[in-house]
């Protein structure tokens, strides 16, 4: 008989994690399966296409966008161990009214919005600080990546799959039938080498040189200077393509470009680069902005800041950087 796996509250209460983390990372859990559910009623539900409002980055929101921060903004700040949450798709910091308040939850609710309408994957992606203050303000949830003492996402895909980390490796639970998270995966790691990288190559006209001339190596194959041959992957959603980092090896970037010379970068930096990266340098692999700075030591100044980003297999990241 094959052996029933790990219940993820069951693995979470034997792990490192304090009880007050536990307690937030169990709300998270719980509000992703739900998530999964409204997700999968697609258009049966009527949840598909545009809200008709654009978030605090100026980009259109979709209805699942809103429906799923609202669903993890009101499950969490109704979590007494919550003492605040940030959210891709808000404006501001929301505070919690809990006195025993200890935690801040960033997130982005749906990551990879344009995939919604044609049913290809999209996630939730989740970061944890301690609060220093029960009330806290924006300035308290602008720490370095560094300081979280948990993150993860979950991918709502072909199987719906939450990966995490507490600073302790990287596990991989996925969601049951009956609505349970069983743990499947209990030793994520990224091999050092790979033939296979992330990039929309759309986008080549505009990056510097030194990123170019690395793809523009892998794109020679086994004649070119890197004697391998590779395949080039790309989701369009960063929670699938770095899964796929995670599962298999890789790297992925998404790089500074000329388009918008003024801005570091599209990727968030509190809400999809630092938990990335943390879960990431958890399995083995680097996580930094240029093959070089490593995005857990970038101390944030916005809450929506902004950063290039590469990450994934070590050896490859460091080719990146010497290219």
């Amino acid at each position: 008989m094959i052996a029933q796996p790990a219940a993820f509250d069951a693995w979470l209460k034997s792990s490192s994690a304090s009880e007050g983390l536990v307690e937030v990372l169990m709300v998270i859990g719980r509000t992703c399966a739900e998530i999964s559910d409204v997700v999968a009623g697609g258009a049966l539900t009527g949840v598909l296409g545009a809200s008709g409002a654009v978030n605090v980055q100026d980009e259109e929101q979709k209805k699942l966008d809103v429906i799923t921060n609202d669903m993890l903004t009101d499950a969490l700040l109704a979590c007494p161990r919550v003492a605040g949450v940030a959210s891709e798709e808000m404006d501001a910091v929301q505070p919690a009214s809990n006195p025993a308040g200890e935690w801040l939850v960033l997130f982005d609710p749906l990551d990879g919005s344009s995939n919604i309408d044609i049913n290809a994957p999209v996630g939730t992606i989740f970061s944890i600080l301690k609060s220093p203050s029960a009330t806290p303000s924006e300035a308290d949830f602008l720490q370095p990546g560094r300081n979280q003492l948990a993150s993860g996402y979950v991918l709502y895909g072909a199987q719906t799959m939450l990966v995490l980390t507490v600073g302790a490796g990287v596990v991989g639970f996925t969601l049951a039938p009956d609505g349970r998270w069983l743990l499947t995966h209990e030793t994520v790691t990224i091999p050092g080498d790979c033939k296979e990288f992330a990039i929309n190559m759309s986008n080549r006209r505009h990056w510097a040189e030194s990123v170019q001339r690395y793809i523009d190596g892998c794109l020679q194959g086994a004649e070119g200077p890197r004697g391998k041959n590779f395949n080039m992957r790309w989701v369009a959603a960063m929670v699938a393509d770095v899964h796929r980092v995670l599962m298999r090896g890789g790297v992925f970037l998404y790089p500074w470009d000329k388009r918008e010379p003024n801005k570091p970068g599209k990727l968030r930096l509190m809400y999809e680069g630092n938990p990335m990266a943390l879960l990431v340098e958890q399995a083995g692999g680097k996580a930094t902005t240029d093959g070089v700075q490593r995005i857990l030591d970038v101390e944030p100044t916005q809450l929506h800041q902004r950063i290039p980003i590469v990450l994934g297999s070590a050896n490859e990241v460091d080719q990146v950087a010497a290219a």
